[in-house]
């Protein structure tokens, strides 16, 4: 998939007017779990995406590994967005089902292992509620 057929396939799903609004949802999610993961995990996630999307994960803009929970994600995205904390929630939601779309099942689930077992587990499997409720 290629960079217009990955924004486009991202704004018919957020439902958006327009292609701005969603680059905008797609880099505020990506270059956040990009700040969560760790540099070696995001340049794995990244490699099967379209190179202008790809850096949003691995840019040398980010402190790669950071430790936050899912509130502080949600609000880093909803911050970079520019939209509520619901609103980019949701954006987030959409945004990593069209990314589990295009990687390798190994690299996804490699994500999935990386986030917190603990008492935020639950909280971050609100991530993957689209993609759940794909399958």
């Amino acid at each position: 998939m290629n960079f217009d057929e990955f924004t486009g396939q991202a704004q018919h799903r957020l439902g958006m007017p327009g292609t701005g609004e969603t680059l905008r949802a797609i880099r505020a999610t990506l270059m956040t779990l990009g700040q969560r993961i760790p540099e070696g995990n995001a340049e794995d996630l990244a490699a099967s995406l379209p190179i202008e999307i790809k850096w949003y994960l691995t840019g040398a803009v980010h402190d790669h590994g950071q430790r936050f929970d899912w509130q502080e994600f949600v609000g880093r995205v909803s911050d970079i967005e520019g939209t509520d904390p619901a609103d980019a929630a949701y954006h987030a939601r959409v945004v990593i089902d069209l990314v589990h779309e295009q990687v390798p099942e190994s690299d996804f689930q490699q994500l999935r292992d990386m986030l917190p077992e603990g008492e935020d587990a639950e909280n971050w499997r609100k991530l993957f509620e689209v993609v759940d409720a794909d399958e």
